[in-house]
């Protein structure tokens, strides 16, 4: 029988909700949704990720919604936007951060995401914001693979005075793995000598599309998947819009080919972070993000069958 959690705490409404989705009231059991976190606050290069959540749902509704590589279309869903993550009051920046992050542990800390099959997409804002839903599934899936899909490595242990640095979003991570959690990092090109040694020595980065793929298909189809995509993961030269660009990325098809494989697995939970609308006055990267957007809704409600 399906239940329904309230949501205990007062969400901003987006200028629109997410093209298809219903603006949600509640929680209810098997249902994806939708939520933003636009922060930031710690970005040390170019700042504009706080406009991601929005402007990837501005744009939802002048791409179809049907996947052509997938043959699947969300008219056929329902999953449901619940609008975005307030900061705060404060000015403090740590404080901002803080405020929603626990509002986002007092929205989905009492749900037995498994049980109820309540999956959670979040929209950022800069990688920082994925420490608490990263870590609201580590707790829930104790076998959980995580999916780092980034330029960097996210691996220092706090950068520029923040603990809970967006370049240190794996490390914080990985503070909460147990015996039988896994990382997987692709698309990493820059980091420091210290975080290249840390991935070499645990065999979490895979340095091929290949092995990489490889990697993923040899996952059991029942063992859950968090993803977290940081966008510049993407080379610049396809997706501009983001704060920390770095060349040598991969194309839009090398993400179709994951998408394929996460199709016949087990995909839980993802976030899609570091969309900066504003720095691309050309709007295609929010409509490459956006893509990207649909491709994992689009998995995440396929996964359920």
């Amino acid at each position: 029988m399906a239940k329904t959690f309230p949501i205990p705490v007062h969400l901003d409404e987006p200028v629109r909700a997410y093209f298809g989705a219903e603006l949600a009231t509640s929680i209810e059991s098997n249902r994806s949704y939708v939520i933003g976190f636009g922060f930031d606050g710690t970005a040390c290069f170019r700042k504009g990720t706080r406009y991601g959540p929005d402007g990837l749902r501005a744009v939802s509704e002048d791409i179809e919604s049907y996947s052509p590589y997938l043959d699947l279309d969300l008219e056929d869903h329902e999953f449901f936007d619940l609008g975005n993550l307030q900061l705060g009051e404060s000015t403090d920046v740590e404080s901002q951060w803080r405020h929603a992050s626990d509002d986002f542990n007092k929205i989905f800390g009492e749900i037995d995401l498994a049980a109820e099959g309540v999956k959670v997409m979040t929209l950022g804002g800069e990688h920082s914001i994925s420490y608490a839903p990263i870590v609201k599934y580590l707790n829930q899936y104790p076998d959980l693979v995580l999916v780092h899909l980034d330029a960097h490595a996210d691996l220092r242990d706090g950068f520029t005075g923040f603990h809970y640095s967006h370049a240190s979003i794996i490390r914080r991570a990985l503070d909460h793995f147990g015996p039988n959690h896994e990382l997987i990092q692709y698309g990493i090109r820059s980091g420091t000598r210290e975080e290249y040694q840390y991935m070499r020595e645990h065999k979490t980065v895979r340095t091929s599309r290949k092995d990489f793929l490889d990697s993923i298909a040899a996952i059991p189809a029942d063992r859950p998947i968090y993803l977290t995509l940081d966008l510049d993961y993407f080379d610049p030269s396809f997706l501009p819009g983001t704060g920390t660009p770095e060349p040598g990325g991969e194309d839009f098809h090398s993400f179709v080919s994951l998408i394929k494989l996460l199709r016949e697995r087990n995909l839980v939970g993802c976030d899609v972070v570091e969309l900066s609308p504003q720095i691309d006055p050309t709007g295609n990267s929010d409509v490459f993000a956006a893509k990207i957007v649909r491709e994992l809704l689009l998995v995440l409600e396929d996964c359920r069958k």
